[in-house]
């Protein structure tokens, strides 16, 4: 105990006094426990500053509440959709698109490429047998065996079958007129390697025909089986065998223009020829069907027939160029209606096809040499009338070196006498 009264530090728990187990209390129920003793406050607490013992109270952290959503002001939609369905635990975990690399693209090009060329093919199929074909290359006794190089016949002519009233009048075909004759007899020799010959036959060449004698060329081709008879007389007059034979008529000719879209010539003179329907005017211009015929029919000029031909072979070579232009084919709205409307107006030989005629398109796009016949003059023949003469020791070499496969000496190629 302290002097002031005051119990000493530890009084409070100084144990009991010792006793006897006899001395021990009585045990009570817990009910009749004494009342707990009570804390005094700060106001009971004694006034020489004496703080009783405080009772701890667990910290408890204050609720916080979190604040309410913004308010959407965007309306709501009419048809809200419902939202989707919690993916199921126990379902299979969902597997990532491999992606499509160069590979994926490549076999998409290649198989593109594959259905054109295919469906190209089919097309050519189809058209090549829309090819009207006759047995223009008929074997005989005596046929020359095969020369060097590839020989085409083309031939032009005046048959007017198919055409209407209103064609005739348009393309100034003249009626109608019974039989065929052939205005343009071009043959073409393409060697193994250098440049393709173009030769122009004019058609009052006087030369013999199997059968008849000597006589006007296209003579020939007026008779019955007439495309066998030229194909003879051009071989045996000229010494080359004919490989490929191909034959277009007025309406045919002015529909592959057409198709085209026209080709630009350029007019070397003037030409005003109401049989032929044509006025044209000096200088380059597009010429669709009718005016491309009455170009190559012509004969209202200065040198008649040999203007006709140099300018027959001027727009064979404009035409096949336009025909094998980029612009022709890669354009399938072009391409597509001037390939059906050759296949429609050509006859050619049973052995060809349109591939044939393809690859005679292309050889004549490259360089090409343009000439006509040695020419040695003129006559007049009873029965026949005006006559073309070949100079025959000129023609001879002319068609010895075609016959060989090598180039026309250059003093042989002429455009006119």
């Amino acid at each position: 105990m302290r002097r002031d009264g005051r119990p000493g530090p530890g009084a409070d728990h100084a144990p009991p006094p010792a006793r006897a187990w006899s001395q021990a209390p009585e045990p009570q129920a817990w009910s009749q426990a004494p009342a707990r003793e009570q804390t005094p406050s700060r106001e009971q607490a004694p006034a020489g500053g004496y703080a009783p013992t405080q009772q701890p109270r667990p910290y408890a952290e204050p609720r916080r509440i979190p604040p309410a959503p913004p308010r959407d002001l965007r309306p709501s939609p009419r048809n809200p959709q419902p939202p989707r369905p919690p993916a199921t635990p126990g379902g299979p975990p969902k597997q990532r698109r491999p992606r499509r690399g160069r590979g994926g693209w490549l076999r998409r090009i290649a198989l593109t490429l594959v259905v054109l060329l295919v469906a190209s093919i089919g097309g050519l199929v189809l058209l090549d047998t829309r090819l009207n074909r006759i047995d223009a290359l008929a074997d005989y006794p005596g046929r020359l065996a095969d020369t060097p190089g590839t020989n085409w016949l083309l031939v032009g002519s005046d048959s007017r079958a198919g055409l209407s009233a209103d064609q005739d009048r348009a393309l100034a075909a003249g009626g109608d007129i019974e039989g065929k004759r052939t205005d343009t007899i071009i043959l073409i020799h393409v060697p193994k390697s250098g440049a393709t010959t173009m030769v122009s036959i004019p058609r009052d060449s006087y030369v013999n025909i199997p059968g008849m004698g000597r006589g006007k060329i296209n003579a020939a081709f007026a008779q019955e089986d007439g495309e066998q008879l030229l194909v003879q007389t051009v071989e045996e007059a000229t010494g080359l065998r004919i490989d490929h034979y191909a034959e277009i008529g007025f309406g045919g000719f002015a529909g592959i223009v057409d198709a085209l879209g026209g080709v630009n010539m350029c007019v070397p003179y003037p030409i005003d020829d109401p049989l032929a329907g044509i006025d044209l005017q000096e200088g380059c211009q597009n010429l669709d069907g009718p005016q491309a015929l009455g170009f190559v029919r012509s004969r209202a000029t200065a040198l008649a027939d040999l203007d006709r031909m140099n300018n027959q072979r001027a727009f064979m070579s404009a035409l096949l160029k336009k025909a094998t232009s980029p612009t022709t084919l890669i354009n399938p709205l072009r391409l597509w209606p001037t390939l059906s409307k050759t296949a429609g107006s050509l006859q050619v030989d049973d052995g060809d096809h349109l591939w044939n005629l393809a690859g005679l398109a292309w050889a004549l796009r490259g360089k090409m040499i343009t000439t006509t016949v040695p020419v040695g003059g003129f006559d007049v023949v009873d029965g026949w009338g005006d006559v073309l003469l070949w100079d025959r020791e000129k023609a001879s070499e002319f068609f010895g070196a075609l016959a060989n496969d090598r180039p026309v000496p250059q003093s042989l190629v002429t455009g006119a006498p």
